[in-house]
């Protein structure tokens, strides 16, 4: 799979203060807590909506039935909420297209020793 195929898709509402840049830079605070890589470098995200005052995060697990999901997602969305002129943030999770060890980045293959 390339990069450009394990790529977030961005779509931003005019009107929208956030940058898409914004999004990823707190979206990199978050972690897989059983993997030491951002949630960005291991492409579990997927899609982002940019709304003036609301994200809204399609993004999956690397694991179908992960027991830590509902803590992955409030912790995206509490990330979300603190962009400036964010005043609501939506996680959705999704397991289509599954999740693959080809959407991370290099960055994160080297993290995980897999290069």
């Amino acid at each position: 799979m390339s990069a450009e195929a394990a790529a977030i898709t961005f779509e931003r509402a005019e009107g929208a203060q956030v940058r898409e840049e914004d999004v990823v830079e707190v979206l990199r605070e978050c972690y897989d807590p059983e993997i030491p890589v951002n949630i960005v470098d291991l492409g579990l995200v997927y899609d982002v909506k940019i709304q003036p005052e609301r994200v809204d995060v399609k993004m999956t697990l690397t694991a179908l039935g992960c027991p830590m999901a509902g803590e992955v997602m409030t912790d995206v969305r509490d990330h979300l909420l603190q962009l400036n002129g964010i005043k609501d943030a939506g996680v959705e999770l999704t397991y289509e297209p599954p999740w693959s060890p080809e959407r991370m980045s290099e960055d994160a293959r080297w993290e995980l020793g897999m290069v």
